[in-house]
């Protein structure tokens, strides 16, 4: 079992806060944060003064002239990094970043040019270990999708932006890895520069809008998940874990007042907030049986489907999953309330306790468990301690059944070896990637070829015809 991390960051006073005169009611020390009233307030009894909460990680990024003062690459180092440790064992992994909105989500996710947030740090870093490992005995693939959950629908971020199914997929529950979007795209990468270019499409495509608090406010939650699976021989036993890793920025909870929201821009905002309402009651609602040594009676409920956001992250909040929460705030007094609200969330999450157990495929574990059988009856063989009244005959039967496991060994690990090699085949020896941008269509191979375009409404209308190294016979046209 392993409990939700939480880290809670504050960021800088911004320019709207700083022309209203507001101040820093934040300070942090330490795993200590502290939110105190306005000072100007009188107040009589001093225990409402200040609160206090402890996390495993309170950063301040409020001021870059202080001692203190915690940049995007210590926070990935903090957090980044135990998510590639956690996927690179077999684990589910999951970071969603929870606060108000302009409280720095998205800076902390995505970040801004020359200060890369968590999303693309840890891609990079998962392709420069990926890198470090030694490919001839370890292979790897990696798919990412991108989608966003706008108005409680989910639209696919890397579908061209003419698709009819725009926001209309639906959210599945497979009865062992939870639920997903289907039809959601997956695309196969090989380096970090093609799952960037994906990261960028995607952001193209995410819905965003200015209201009096922030110019480019988020009006939807945006999930980047990547699929990793690696295969390995260990001990002459071949070893296979597929890790999903979700990375969500979260839209922030708002105020119409503050934002001056109306219309459109208006129920989109009570569509965020019923969703983080949601995801509050999940939170309390886990914490609260967490307290109870995991014990759920009939009382207790957690209403993932109330809102898509937490169905979707239902194995990320008490499932399979190592999970870190990052609670971004504003320092100002402005803000008090919500600032309050935040730090109070994220204290509850911290009693979440999740179950992340190592996904790995059922054949290579059959073929464990052969192996195993199979060093068992060597022994009974080898030491004739085969029980029964006639050993020779006891003997031939183990012999018989060594075999025959022996053959099932070979099969699987024929079998599961031929499928890595096909993969690997495709991936790094074509080099072939396709991507669709409307009308548009971009190919691109390290190998020489031919393209044959049609307007056959049978076929995709392109036809590649890649060279041989030596001797290339070409048919007269």
């Amino acid at each position: 079992m392993s409990s939700v991390r939480v880290a809670v960051r504050v960021r800088p006073l911004n320019k709207r806060e700083l022309d209203a005169g507001s101040q820093s009611i934040i300070e942090m020390q330490g795993r200590k944060t502290t939110i105190t009233t306005n000072k100007s307030a009188a107040v009589v009894d001093t225990k409402t003064v200040s609160k206090e909460f402890t996390y495993d990680y309170s950063y301040w990024s409020a001021d870059s002239r202080d001692s203190h003062y915690v940049n995007q690459e210590q926070v990935f180092f903090d957090l980044g990094e135990d998510v590639l440790n956690s996927a690179f064992q077999g684990y589910n992994a999951c970071i969603f970043a929870y606060g108000q909105t302009s409280s720095g989500k998205s800076y902390t996710m995505m970040g801004v040019p020359g200060a890369s947030g968590l999303i693309p740090r840890i891609c990079q870093a998962l392709y420069e270990r990926i890198g470090k490992e030694d490919a001839s005995h370890c292979s790897y693939k990696t798919e990412v999708s991108y989608m966003e959950i706008y108005n409680e629908r989910v639209r696919d971020l890397l579908r061209p932006a003419s698709s009819k199914q725009l926001h209309n997929l639906r959210v599945r529950e497979h009865p062992t890895e939870g639920p997903y979007v289907e039809s959601l795209t997956k695309h196969l990468v090989s380096d970090y520069n093609a799952i960037f270019e994906l990261m960028e499409l995607g952001n193209t495509h995410r819905v965003t809008a200015a209201t009096k608090m922030n110019d480019v406010s988020s009006r939807s939650h945006a999930i980047f998940t990547i699929n990793f699976t690696q295969a390995t021989f260990d001990s002459n036993l071949p070893s296979e874990t597929a890790s999903r890793i979700n990375l969500v920025d979260l839209a922030g909870s708002e105020r119409a007042a503050a934002t001056g929201a109306t219309g459109e821009r208006l129920k989109e905002g009570g569509n965020i907030n019923r969703s983080l309402v949601t995801l509050g009651n999940v939170i309390s609602a886990l914490a609260k049986m967490s307290m109870q040594h995991g014990t759920r009676d009939k009382k207790t409920f957690i209403p993932y489907r109330d809102s898509v956001l937490t169905w979707l992250l239902k194995e990320s909040l008490g499932g399979n999953a190592k999970t870190i929460m990052v609670a971004t705030i504003s320092p100002a007094d402005v803000n008090y309330g919500e600032t309050l609200s935040t730090l109070q969330y994220a204290n509850r999450a911290k009693n979440i306790i999740n179950k992340p157990t190592i996904n790995e495929d059922p054949n290579v574990k059959l073929i464990r468990e052969l192996r195993a059988e199979i060093d068992r009856l060597k022994e009974m063989i080898e030491s004739s301690q085969a029980v029964g009244t006639n050993p020779a005959v006891a003997e031939f039967e183990a012999s018989e059944n060594l075999h025959r496991k022996q053959e099932q060994v070979a099969e699987l690990t024929k079998s599961w070896t031929g499928k890595w090699f096909e993969l690997h085949k495709i991936a790094k020896e074509h080099e072939l990637a396709l991507r669709s941008e409307g009308i548009k269509m971009t190919v691109g191979s390290e190998l020489p070829h031919f393209i044959a375009m049609d307007n056959d409404i049978l076929s995709t209308g392109v036809v590649i015809y890649h060279l041989q190294v030596l001797l290339s016979n070409l048919p007269c046209v």
